[in-house]
């Protein structure tokens, strides 16, 4: 008698989903066991770990000819998110299970050979397309579930072993569901890493770092070494706002996604600090998979870039286009992959490659020549996308020694001004995480407004400083950062005086 299942499942694929039925084919003939549905090694490789899974589970694996399909025929499978849905098939097939035990519902994750379930990545996505489905009720490994249980209105349940869920589905075991998992955060009473209180001088900077994180701006800082420049940086990722709902969710599927977590959820906002050394496949992302890079590892973060005309052309070129789309496209012979990339940029650099041009106590060793091919590795179609270039000069050795003390206040002030200001900007365009900087040349005509005074000085600098159209649009949006720190409802010519004096080459 020849017998057939389906099971639902589904995989990751690119930053969202894809859902496969896994059919399952029984009849007479020498013993086999088949998958077949353009799987590629990996999943052919879970027949040996369903087999085994099966029999040490204490069930038993078919004497027969045993096929397996996974549909649809045209998507290419990888990874082993199907290894639990091929033994379900299997079971129903060979009258271990019914029919009903497994209907309206979807089966995820790895197979060990003694039966247990390991936590696969893109957990996220998997549930995302199962409730956009219409599935009613997941089972997955346990060891997923605090991520998984980041979606709502839809039944998840965690499961520990196969003959646990076999347990479960006959109603003789209650097993762990999402109602169950805390997902709610503590506010830390103090920010972890360096805050503006720990560094010395550099107030010009400071007001830099406050207008770029309210605004959510790229900022480059240029001195020598020594100047407190990486401090700036790290202390700018400790003002950075609290995660929403919806940002956890996003952060939390790019680093499952990325299998740089299975179990936790993403609390904080990024902060990806890749070497100057690293790959442009490295920082856009890409590979045989299509996954994704540090732009998206940083999505709703920050990306920090040290010493920046040391990373190679390519990588800073490779920049250009998910600066201004806040998105990045990867395509590959068999699939094309889009992944957010909504990062604030902090670079810095320093004014030549000894690092001392300029610095009176120091003597540049550079040549003309040097300093002209150090400068010249940022282009200017990437200069123009950074918002705000900032000097910054070394600290004295006598403010150095001044005492130190474990007060925050500098930070907590300045945490609650831009806390103040990004609220400003979330009434006045109606969206969460969207800034400032955010803004089309379209919205900014539609939704910023500037005094007289101000529109006729941003005229003349702009013929004075040969702005393009797209630093000309940066420095109203920088100016309308500052007028939200200073709660102002209108563009005046000092707070765009101010927002030129960034606009430097």
């Amino acid at each position: 008698m020849r017998m057939t299942s389906k099971i639902f499942s589904a995989i990751p694929y690119g930053f969202g989903g894809k859902m496969v039925e896994v059919e399952g084919d029984m009849n007479r003939g020498l013993p086999a066991f088949n998958i077949v549905g353009m799987a590629n090694k990996t999943i052919n490789e879970a027949k040996e770990r369903v087999r085994s899974a099966i029999v040490n589970s204490g069930f038993s694996f078919p004497d027969r000819k045993v096929t397996i399909n996974l549909a649809p025929a045209d998507l290419l499978k990888d990874g082993s998110y199907l290894d639990l849905p091929i033994a379900l098939a299997v079971m129903l097939i060979s009258g271990q299970l019914i029919k009903a035990d497994v209907e309206k519902r979807l089966f995820v994750g790895e197979l060990a050979l003694d039966g247990e379930l390991r936590p696969i990545k893109g957990i996220i996505n998997i549930i995302e397309v199962a409730k956009k489905a219409g599935i009613q009720e997941v089972y997955l490994p346990l060891k997923n579930l605090a991520q998984a249980s980041l979606i709502k209105d839809i039944a998840i349940y965690g499961v520990n072993t196969l003959q646990e869920l076999f347990l479960a589905l006959k109603k003789q075991l209650v097993l762990h569901c999402t109602d169950e998992i805390s997902s709610g955060q503590t506010e830390r009473s103090k920010p972890v890493g360096p805050i503006l209180d720990h560094i010395r001088g550099q107030k010009v900077a400071k007001r830099a770092i406050e207008i770029a994180i309210t605004g959510h701006h790229n900022i480059l800082i240029s001195g020598p070494p020594g100047a407190g420049k990486t401090l700036l940086a790290r202390a700018a990722a400790n003002l950075l706002p609290t995660l929403t709902p919806e940002e956890k969710v996003a952060i939390t599927k790019i680093y499952s996604l990325a299998g740089m977590t299975t179990d936790d959820i993403i609390e904080d906002r990024p902060f990806r600090s890749p070497h100057h050394t690293a790959s442009a496949t490295s920082i856009i992302g890409g590979g045989a998979a299509a996954i994704p890079g540090e732009i998206s590892l940083a999505h709703k973060g920050v990306l920090f870039l040290d010493e920046l005309p040391e990373f190679q052309r390519s990588v800073l070129e490779a920049l250009r286009q998910p600066l201004e789309d806040r998105v990045i496209t990867i395509s590959r012979a068999n699939r094309k992959s889009a992944y957010p990339a909504d990062f604030m940029l902090i670079a810095t650099m320093n004014p030549c490659p000894c690092g001392y041009l300029g610095d009176p106590t120091h003597k540049c060793k550079c040549t003309e020549q040097q300093i002209q091919s150090y400068q010249k590795k940022l282009s200017g179609p990437l200069f123009d996308r950074i918002d705000m270039h900032v000097g910054v000069e070394r600290v004295e050795n006598a403010d150095l020694r001044k005492q130190m003390t474990d007060s925050s206040d500098e930070h907590c002030t300045t945490k609650e001004v831009i806390k103040k200001a990004i609220l400003r900007q979330k009434t006045r365009y109606q969206r969460d995480g969207f800034f400032n900087a955010s803004l089309s040349s379209f919205e900014v005509s539609q939704k910023l407004k500037m005094e007289p005074a101000a529109e006729k000085l941003l005229a003349d600098a702009s013929e004075r400083l040969s702005l393009s159209a797209r630093a000309y649009f940066k420095a109203i949006k920088v100016a309308q950062t500052i007028a939200d720190l200073e709660g102002a409802s209108v563009i005046n010519a000092n707070h765009l005086a101010e927002a030129l004096t960034y606009r430097k080459r």
